[in-house]
Parts: C-alpha cells; structure tokens; sequence
C-alpha cells in the first residue's frame, strides 16, 4: 500500500480541489454528460438503488453481503468514507486497493476534463468518485452494483442508473438546508428515485413519509413492498455479538439468523435487504435459508456501534442526527449492561447537536466534547455551551483534539470502576468515527 501512497495521495488532492460534498448544484446535466461521455457504464449491470436518512451504508453492506453469498459479483458504492477514499468503491465486498483507486482515476480523468470544458461549474467531488466506481464496476465486470444515494435522492449525482429495485430506508430531518425543513418534503427528495415499473423496498416510515413514497410510486407505476406488511422481523434476541434473527421475507420465513450488529434497527435493515436480495434473484419461493444465515453472519458495518476496545469497551458509532441517535441509545441500552458510560462526542457544525445531546443525556454518566479533524466541525467550546446546557457543568468536560478527550473519557470511565463495566461511546459524526478508528489502532 505504501507504494502508491504518494499517487493515492495526488489522485484525493485533485479530488478534493474540485467542489466538495458540502456544496451542492442541484443538477444531473455533468452527471449526464460524464455518463454519455464514458459510453454510459451505469447501464452495464444490475442495480440496487439505496435512498434514506438513516441505515443506508448498513443496508447497503447487507445487501452486498447477501448478494455474494448467491455467487453473484457485486460492486458497492457508499459514502462518507471512514478512512480512506478507497473505501467508497468496493468490488465483492473489498475496497478498491489504492493502486487500482488511481488507475481508474487516470483511466476516467480526461472525461471528467471534457465535461468540465463544456460546463459553466466543473464536476464536484461527489460527481468525479460516483463516475469512478460506475466505471470500475463496468470494468470488473460486477453482475449487480448496490449504490448508496449521496444526499437526498431526486437530483443526486447516483441517480442517473436505471435500478432493478430501489430501497427506502427510514427517512427522518437532516440535511434540512438542502432537503426541507418537513419529513414530508425530504421524503418527496429520498423518493425521487423510484423509476416506473421499479419494485420498491421501504423501511417502516413516520406516516408522512409513506404517503408522500407511496404517492410517488403509485405515480408512475412503481411497486412497494413495505416492512411491517410484506416482509419484517417476527422476533429477534439478543446473542453475544450480535442478534439471533427471524425474519419474515417476500417469500419465505428465516428462522435463526446470526446478525452480528447490534439494534432493533440493524435487524430492520436486514430485513429490507433480505427483501431487495429476494426482489432482485426473482425467484418464487424462498431464498436458500442456508445460504442467507450463512451470508448475514459475516455482515460487517464499520462505525457503526463497533466495539473497537475492551477494559474498558469503547464503541465508535457514526450518529450525527436525532433520529440516528435514538435508535444509537436504544441499542446501547438493550445491548450492553454499563454500569457506567462515557461519550465524547464531535460533530460538524450543521448538524442539531443540541437535539443529538439531549437524547444521549439519560444514557451517558460524563460527556467529553471535542472536535474533529473536518474544516466544518463545531468548535469544542460552542459544543460546550450546549453540553452544558444538556447536562449539567458538572458532567462535562472539553477537550480541543478528539486523542486528549479519548483519553479523558477512558479515565472517566475507570473512576470507581473496580468490578468493570464500564464504557465509551465516541460518536457525532462519520468523520469523528473514522478519526477515532485511526488513532485507537495507533494505540
């Protein structure tokens, strides 16, 4: 890996002069003309569509998982990354390595120069990566890509495929700036997706979000398969590791499936890929149970509540909004017995960390608030003010670089704590998980 670093290192700067995600023209023109230019790459296979507010990376990695586990190659598309850029693009289940990264930037490069000449604004960031995994996964060639939607849905840079099936996972308020300040509006923006005559897999929805997918689909003839209805969790239990599962697919029950992620919603979201996989392979009866338990047992789903150390247990978890803090807090609580637990908490500064913090309240003894490494990141002392708010001076401390205010937790978390169980839960942001991914493996 070293030997291409300086490359994969030239290839991200150049990446990275162009727009970042974090500004957005809401068009597919570039998108468009990039896919045209390349001789349309995106047609070249299946597609799963995936569209949401929360649980699209975990679902994404689901269906990925699952889809392998069928003798199928599949490409996967998802965003943020964690660590590394490279992430973003995986062919059967592994990231592009970095040597590859940059081939198939300099294979795609000139077009992306072409398109740029001919339009007023220049490809973004998100644009360029989304036509370099379009591209290598044409290359592989993949049978099926399962793509994560960047932002929204409805003039994101990833719809521009022609997806068999398009899944819908929970939609709640975030992005409010670009999206809408209604769950109604952000679930018309997630719903964009659907395609006439597309088979749809949603996730158990706040009402206003059915109607408006509902509407949509029925709109142009799309076909909706919803949780709760056609398919969901019949029961699940807790196991070390993970969750025992059965699961109520389009087809069939699956009895004794090993999840190992941890939350009623982890379970969810296996249930909506468990119902994507059975909507894409076609067939009329049920998957090979064998098969599925066998695929679903080797689900991974980094920063999200992974338990990264022990003595004492330090979990990552990428949450960076209400909604995902809630299903975040329910899963500690039903899946860990702390006695004590400590968070640090960073996020970004357009994100309701007030609203993130007054839920982790009940479940965190201390909260150490910091920052992270992202230019757009709330100031340590601005998150402060809130903490302070939320939980009482008393309970907070602030440290300005995520490794001190690890540290602080870790020693929080050890006062008084003879018998064990104690805990740190570090969280706010995917860039917070994946800077404290980094710097925990450095230790």
């Amino acid at each position: 890996m070293s030997e291409f670093a300086p490359e994969l290192g030239r290839v991200e700067k150049e990446l990275l002069d162009r727009w970042p995600e974090s500004r957005i023209e809401w068009k597919l023109e570039r998108m468009t003309a990039l896919m045209h230019a390349m001789g349309d790459p995106q047609l070249a296979y299946q597609v799963v569509h995936v569209a949401g507010t929360n649980g699209k990376t975990s679902t994404s990695r689901m269906i990925d998982t699952l889809l392998r586990g069928f003798d199928l190659r599949t490409g996967r598309y998802t965003s943020p990354h964690l660590e590394s850029i490279t992430e973003r693009i995986s062919i059967d289940g592994e990231p592009l390595s970095p040597q590859r990264f940059v081939e198939i930037y300099d294979e795609v490069a000139p077009f992306f120069e072409l398109v740029d000449v001919g339009s007023a604004i220049r490809l973004s960031f998100f644009e360029a990566v989304t036509g370099m995994a379009f591209a290598a996964f044409a290359d592989a060639p993949v049978d099926v890509a399962v793509v994560e939607v960047g932002m929204g849905g409805r003039l994101d840079a990833t719809n521009i495929v022609e997806a068999a099936v398009a899944v819908i996972t929970p939609v709640d308020l975030d992005h409010m700036v670009h999206l809408g300040d209604t769950i109604s509006a952000i679930a018309g923006e997630k719903a964009g997706i659907i395609k006439p005559g597309q088979n749809v897999i949603v996730a158990a929805q706040h009402p206003d979000a059915i109607d408006v997918v509902e509407a949509l689909a029925e709109e142009v003839g799309a076909t909706v398969q919803r949780e709760g209805f056609a398919f969901g969790v019949i029961r699940r239990e807790n196991a070390v590791g993970g969750q025992v599962l059965a699961l109520r697919g389009l087809h069939g029950v699956y009895d004794e499936v090993f999840l190992p992620l941890y939350g009623g919603y982890q379970a969810s979201n296996a249930a909506c890929a468990l119902a994507a996989v059975e909507t894409l392979v076609g067939v009329d009866g049920p998957l090979d149970a064998d098969l599925v338990r066998a695929a679903m047992a080797t689900v991974t789903s980094p920063g999200r509540l992974e338990v990264v150390r022990t003595s004492p247990t330090i979990l990552i978890d990428a949450t960076h909004n209400p909604a995902g803090a809630r299903a975040t807090a329910a899963a500690v609580a039903e899946a860990f017995a702390f006695r004590r637990l400590v968070g640090v908490v960073a996020v970004l500064g357009d994100k309701d960390a007030y609203g993130l913090l007054q839920i982790f309240e009940p479940l965190l003894s201390h909260v150490v608030v910091t920052q992270n490494e992202s230019p757009r990141a709330m100031p340590a002392d601005d998150l402060a003010e809130l903490a302070i708010e939320v939980f009482g001076a008393d309970r907070v401390d602030v440290a300005t670089h995520l490794d001190e205010a690890i540290s602080v937790a870790v020693e929080r978390a050890d006062e008084d704590d003879d018998f064990g169980g104690a805990g740190v839960l570090i969280t706010g942001s995917v860039i917070t998980a994946g800077e404290a991914r980094r710097l925990l493996r450095r230790r």
